[in-house]
């Protein structure tokens, strides 16, 4: 280093000491005005997960609503989608109407729209299985509080924040005391986690969960070292090991299988044989579609009770089945049903075949309550 830089050097350090010398603490992220925050002693709350949104992907509370955009969705489809203006939506979100939104991404609705939705226009021959499964799932009935109307998410309704000039999602984030990645989750920001001005965030309901302690944490005084854990031997000795006569027999070995929990001895097996064509994405694809050949037995994927037999609104079948430990497989895809409602099944059990289609598929999905699951991981 050369002596010409260290005046440069050392009259930067001394404007960050003399910063961290006034009554308000110096900022790391260099923001002065009124307003700036000290981010040295956050502590992030944890965050629910963003509620459901309904067919049309709106989210309802009782002082607003927001819509959720879909994949390739603009603000004038979603406009379309919900009743609303286009120009009316996308100046009320600093947008213009031919704008493309990212999937997931929130825009605030400048008027209320009805509950659910009065007319629906679907694509012949395309059909939003997602929706559609959580509709039966919704018909059988579960404890698990997400399971309310998607239309009316429970519990408390999140903050609104309308972003100011200057401000960024970490700044936001660190007035409601959470994480910034929380914040784009909910409201389906992009990796650079913009906001703009104007801009109607979302904020994340904090999880009333405190987070879990750590039972070995021990606190030491500074400089002082952590102290060092006592050997197990160290206040009682091993007992002495008992030699063992000839005329003792081994004990018998123990058959794990009798002791195996219902989970531990339930591994699915495919509905159908097949490759699978779509992979499971969560809130996209929320399980697997396999090709099978029209007609093809669909098979239970584990012992079970039907819980519930709907149709889409094509008259397309879908069956519901609840397993061991909260666990429901659904099915859709299917025709020519072979079982009803409250009927016991058995794993291997055929409950219908593949319904014909160009591709002929099963769409086949694991959900632990109504929370989806990827099904690779119960399948054998």
């Amino acid at each position: 280093m050369t002596l010409s830089r260290l005046p440069i050097l050392g009259l930067s350090a001394l404007l960050m000491v003399s910063a961290c010398g006034k009554t308000r603490p110096f900022d790391w992220d260099l923001r002065a005005g009124n307003g700036a925050l000290d981010t040295s002693d956050a502590a992030l709350r944890a965050t629910d997960p963003r509620p459901q949104a309904d067919a049309r992907g709106v989210l309802s509370y009782p002082t607003y609503q927001a819509a959720v955009a879909q994949s390739g969705d603009t603000v004038a489809s979603v406009a379309a989608r919900v009743g609303l203006p286009a120009d009316q939506l996308a100046t009320y979100n600093g947008l213009r109407p031919t704008d493309s939104l990212r999937p997931g991404e929130t825009l605030a609705l400048p008027a209320r729209v009805a509950a659910t939705p009065t007319s629906t226009t679907a694509t012949p021959g395309a059909v939003d299985v997602s929706s559609i499964a959580t509709t039966a799932l919704d018909r059988v009935g579960t404890t698990t509080p997400t399971a309310t109307s998607p239309s009316k998410p429970a519990g408390t309704e999140p903050v609104r924040h309308q972003v100011k000039r200057g401000e960024t999602a970490f700044s936001i984030a660190r007035i409601y005391n959470i994480s910034a990645r929380s914040i784009a989750d909910w409201n389906g920001l992009g990796p650079d986690l913009e906001v703009r001005e104007g801009q109607y965030l979302i904020i994340p309901t904090a999880n009333a969960s405190p987070p879990p302690k750590d039972p070995v944490a021990v606190t030491t005084v500074p400089g002082a070292g952590s102290p060092t854990p006592e050997p197990p031997s160290a206040k009682k000795p091993l007992p002495a090991e008992k030699p063992a006569k000839a005329s003792e027999k081994p004990a018998p070995a123990v058959d794990l299988g009798t002791d195996r929990t219902a989970a531990s001895a339930s591994r699915f097996a495919m509905p159908v044989s097949g490759k699978v064509i779509r992979a499971y994405v969560k809130k996209k694809n929320d399980g697997i579609d396999i090709a099978a050949a029209a007609g093809t037995s669909v098979k239970a994927a584990a012992d079970g009770t039907v819980a519930a037999v709907t149709k889409d609104t094509q008259g397309t079948p879908i069956v519901v089945i609840r397993h061991a430990d909260g666990i429901l497989t659904v099915y859709a895809g299917v025709d020519g049903l072979k079982v009803a409602k409250g009927d016991k099944v058995t794993k291997g059990q055929g409950i219908a075949v593949v319904r014909a289609g160009d591709p002929a598929f099963v769409h086949f999905e694991v959900r632990k309550g109504v929370d989806s699951v990827d099904p690779m991981s119960y399948l054998q």
